[in-house]
């Protein structure tokens, strides 16, 4: 939004029903100032832990995160990052009859641009949310997309991206088995350049916990309020 920028990510990852794991999917970046990134990621978790520790470390050419001055660099040096992940890893993954699949969200601020939000795929290149696609989603995400498609919008305070970010989440974690609790919460705030609010949401959680509940209440009520046909 204009206002800034809301990213939610559960932290579930499964190798099967009876092996589920809980790892966090949102990695932080910023220089005081100067930039604030938040990367967060699905996908193989083995693959997107590579991919961030070479983010980490930096690129062979010597690029780093912290070096960009754009975000449209930051996007590519997480694509060429995905990139050298295949080259060392796509042989042996092929081998195996295993896909090599990652996607991340790239969002934040750099001084003297506007907050942006990118996709980048398994293939390195990237898409940017623009006027006409306020939102951009990755992993589980056709449960939760209703409600952004019909609210969402440039103008959208924050408190109520946060809202529907939440109202998104629960609708997924209410229909799929491969999402799951807790999940990481980032609010970037335009031209700050500092995260307004970085917050892990339990079960226990009371804010979330009145979401759902009355998320669902208001879905009952509107439900049943719904005309009979008349055929």
């Amino acid at each position: 939004m204009r206002a800034g920028l809301v990213m939610l990510a559960d932290t579930r990852t499964n190798a099967g029903v009876d092996n589920i794991s809980t790892y966090r999917k949102t990695t932080l970046w910023g220089r005081p100032g100067k930039s604030v990134l938040c990367l967060t990621a699905a996908g193989n978790l083995a693959l997107t832990q590579a991919v961030v520790n070479r983010l980490r470390r930096g690129l062979e050419d010597g690029r780093h995160l912290d070096d960009a001055t754009d975000m449209v660099t930051a996007a590519e040096i997480v694509g060429e990052s995905i990139r050298a992940v295949h080259r060392a890893d796509g042989p042996a993954l092929e081998a195996h009859d295993t896909a090599f699949n990652v996607t991340f969200l790239l969002g934040g601020q750099m001084r003297g641009e506007s907050v942006r939000l990118f996709q980048i795929y398994s293939a390195g290149n990237f898409i940017e949310a623009m006027s006409d696609t306020h939102y951009l989603q990755i992993g589980e995400h056709k449960y939760g997309k209703p409600i952004l498609d019909r609210v969402m919008g440039p103008d959208t305070r924050i408190h109520d991206a946060i809202k529907l970010a939440m109202i998104s989440m629960d609708s997924t974690l209410r229909s799929n088995l491969s999402v799951g609790m807790p999940i990481d919460l980032t609010v970037i705030r335009a031209d700050t350049f500092e995260y307004d609010l970085e917050r892990r949401i339990d079960e226990t959680d009371p804010y979330f916990l009145t979401i759902r509940q009355r998320w669902s209440e208001a879905l009952r009520a509107a439900y049943l309020d719904l005309p009979d046909p008349e055929w």
